[in-house]
């Protein structure tokens, strides 16, 4: 699973974990896998001023979830 908030994944990650323990399924995880960061750099002015540079990013979080035996 991939998500831009690591809350919302790991809420999303611990009801689907709870699901498949209750449907008598085994399941393997959840493995933090690395987060992946990309960083924006932009000029802040249209015309002048190169030094005057702004950075943005974004974390794109990760978690593996390995579920057997599904089908009873």
């Amino acid at each position: 699973m991939k998500a831009y908030d690591h809350a919302a994944l790991d809420r999303s990650v611990d009801e689907i974990v709870q699901t498949v323990r209750r449907s008598g399924a085994r399941i393997a995880g959840p493995v933090p896998l690395p987060t992946r960061r990309t960083i924006y750099t932009v000029l802040r002015g249209p015309h002048v001023d190169k030094k005057s540079r702004e950075q943005f990013e974004t974390r794109v979080h990760k978690r593996l979830i390995d579920i057997y035996e599904s089908t009873p």
